[in-house]
């Protein structure tokens, strides 16, 4: 016997990656509803070699569906995740909503799979911010070897993360920049993102750090170690999937970077490909549509007494959010639906 799964916002980008991961490794699924907005209502779309219509959002009824995978805006979620844990459904939510409220979990499976446990007070369960996930992800191994104290981490975030109005706008300007009687303003974005970098991801807060920086600081901390200082810079990149990192990192104690090397080939959910010749790094072209979370330029950082730099690429459509939330509802399954 298999589960009742929902797909909130099966439309977008994120809900339709998670249909595609849910079939790829074959989540046991018993019956599926993709939900969406009225205004998607009846579009179509794909799970394994199914076609599915969207239903809508705003009338179903979650009583006896097993969990809903939410992959909406915090505004819709806060309306609606309610009401499916209300129901008995356990949602699973990609969006900032609940990520920092102490009564619901913040999951990564590959760093602390038995948070899931706590999603009993709310029947909710939140995904991390896409440039966290895959951060933590290379740092608890390490973190578990040598006991980090510090993270800098600079990152170079895909238009993806900003949905599909940011792909949108990124393709339009590469191609406005082209034409000479063309031009596109920036709407997404607060300056021209085709040919360009921009600083600046989420609001600014009073310290003069960006939201988004600030979430993988509180992220870090409630996901692996309260006691981990970390600071970021967190900047958009035009690329359309996959975001980059680079990581420098303080330990408690030395750390060597070919024992860093190894333990990392062995971590779960983890490809190391570092080699110290042109090309023998991944960039994030090469990571889209891959589970794994790429690591690559590992080096001792030789102006601090235990420190190490290396270089953390992903996919953020998956490892960021679809697959995460697929991962922690294989999870939840496991350890405590117990079904299929």
């Amino acid at each position: 016997m298999g589960y009742k799964v929902v797909i909130v916002g099966a439309t977008g980008n994120v809900g339709r990656e998670m249909l595609n991961i849910l079939a790829e490794r074959e989540f046991p699924v018993d019956e599926i509803a993709a939900l969406a907005s009225r205004r998607s209502l009846g579009t179509e779309v794909s799970f394994g070699d199914r076609t599915l219509k969207t239903q809508d959002l705003a009338t179903f009824d979650f009583t006896g569906w097993d969990m809903a995978l939410f992959a909406i805006g915090s505004d819709a979620t806060k309306e609606y995740a309610p009401q499916a844990a209300g129901a008995g459904c356990v949602v699973i939510d990609n969006s900032s909503l609940y990520r920092y409220d102490p009564d619901v979990p913040l999951v990564v499976p590959e760093v602390n799979a038995d948070a899931v446990l706590g999603y009993t007070k709310k029947n909710i369960i939140a995904n991390p911010n896409c440039s966290t996930a895959q951060m933590v992800v290379a740092l608890k191994p390490l973190h578990d070897r040598a006991r980090i104290k510090r993270v800098v981490v600079s990152t170079y975030q895909s238009v993806s993360g900003a949905g599909k109005e940011g792909m949108d706008e990124l393709w339009d300007q590469t191609k406005a920049v082209y034409n000479p009687v063309s031009d596109v303003p920036p709407s997404k974005f607060t300056k021209q993102i085709a040919f360009n970098v921009i600083p600046h991801i989420d609001v600014f807060m009073e310290d003069g750090s960006t939201k988004e920086e600030w979430k993988m600081v509180a992220e870090t901390k409630k996901i692996l170690d309260p006691k981990i200082k970390l600071t970021a810079t967190c900047v958009r990149v035009p690329v359309f999937v996959g975001h980059s990192e680079a990581l420098n990192i303080e330990f408690e104690e030395f750390l060597d970077e070919d024992e860093a090397r190894d333990i990392l080939r062995e971590a779960p959910g983890i490809m190391v490909i570092d080699k110290r010749e042109d090309g023998g790094y991944i960039t994030p072209v090469e990571c889209v549509g891959d589970f794994a979370t790429y690591i690559s330029r590992i080096r001792q950082d030789s102006t601090l007494d235990n420190g190490l730099n290396l270089w953390c690429v992903s996919d953020n459509l998956r490892k960021g959010a679809a697959l995460n939330a697929v991962q922690i509802a294989e999870v939840l399954g496991q350890k405590a639906l117990k079904k299929g």
